[in-house]
């Protein structure tokens, strides 16, 4: 029930900042989605040192692997950077290929350092857990489609639909309701059939979802051609993270839980991360693409920008639609149902 409920709000937060950054942006400035998170960052701090219980150190050790992070972050950054980069600067590009090169290389280093570090930022051993390893390639998969959904629907609702940034974030409201409905009744299920088989079929609502919303038209509707989807997409979020946070924690020692659960958070912002970088390039791609083939003498009319734009979102939703797929056979082929391994020495402490 705990995890249900760390999930609904986990999944359902993005969703609720579309308003709240809606809000902040139609009525005092854009500048402030980025500004509010430091008063909210101040009253975390506040609030988590007043109400949470001390916790006691589980390491013997205060050792931060710095060159670990530094190359595992970077490496990161510069990915990113380059997928966003290479549809504008073409993936031949020697910059592309010098921007991957450095990435591949920060990468190679960031295994390396681990693999000799005495006290490494993530130990490789975790990743031989059989679960640990598919529920984070799952939830990579399973971000990298959805991110999409804010990203192109909040466009398509302001620039095709006209839509103005409070009424955007309202029509986003779908999404967190039916999450922390599913959300919260999921271990219900999952106790009565085990996580695997959910898994196995929930990122398929996702897919359906995004498949749904790669048919929006130039002139649609939101309940007619953005909420089915939305709906759709919303039941497989909340049934999907829960379910892996399950997952990634069953066979998995007590002691390790937490970097069992920061990996799955690292996967879920990396895979988020990497998908839009991916999916906006190749909606972007598409949209000039439309204009191109067009040959228009001057610059294109608002009703050819708004069908380009469309058009753009159509490949990339589509191309989106297809993560769900592989994360399902993922849990497929991968996950398996087991209860949560017994520490020992957490039983002897106990």
């Amino acid at each position: 029930m705990a995890l249900s409920v760390w999930g609904a709000v986990a999944a359902g937060g993005a969703a609720v900042g579309v308003l709240l950054g809606g809000i902040l942006t139609q009525y005092l400035d854009w500048r402030w989605i980025f500004f509010v998170n430091v008063p909210v960052g101040i009253g975390v701090i506040i609030t988590a040192r007043r109400i949470l219980d001390r916790h006691e150190s589980e390491i013997d050790h205060n050792n931060l692997d710095l060159p670990g992070a530094i190359l595992g972050t970077g490496g990161m950054i510069m990915l990113v950077y380059a997928l966003v980069k290479a549809p504008t600067l073409g993936w031949t590009a020697h910059s592309t290929v010098l921007y991957f090169a450095i990435s591949a290389a920060a990468l190679a280093g960031f295994i390396i350092n681990e693999q000799r570090a005495k006290h490494p930022l993530v130990p490789l051993e975790i990743f031989k857990i059989r679960n640990l390893a598919g529920a984070n390639m799952l939830q990579l998969f399973m971000t990298a489609g959805m991110f999409s959904v804010f990203f192109f629907t909040t466009l398509y609702l302001q620039e095709v639909l006209g839509y103005t940034p409070v009424k955007t974030g309202f029509s986003f409201l779908i999404i967190p309701i039916i999450i922390a409905i599913t959300a919260t009744n999921m271990p219900r299920l999952v106790q009565k059939i085990g996580y695997k088989p959910i898994l196995s079929v929930s990122p398929l609502f996702v897919s359906g979802g995004l498949f749904w919303l790669s048919h929006i038209p130039v002139a649609g509707t939101f309940w007619g051609n953005v909420a089915p989807g939305m709906m759709l997409m919303a039941f497989g979020m909340g049934a999907t993270f829960v379910s892996v946070t399950i997952a990634v924690t069953s066979g998995v020692p007590h002691h390790e839980s937490g970097l069992a659960s920061g990996i799955l958070n690292t996967s879920q912002q990396v895979g988020g991360a990497m998908g839009l970088a991916v999916l906006s390039g190749i909606a972007t791609s598409a949209s000039a693409r439309y204009i191109t083939n067009l040959h228009l003498h001057g610059a294109p009319a608002h009703n050819v920008i708004a069908a380009a734009t469309v058009q753009g979102f159509h490949d990339g939703y589509l191309i989106a639609s297809t993560f769900g797929l592989a994360a399902s056979l993922i849990a497929i082929l991968v996950i398996r149902n087991q209860p949560a391994v017994v520490d020992p020495a957490a039983m002897a402490g106990a």
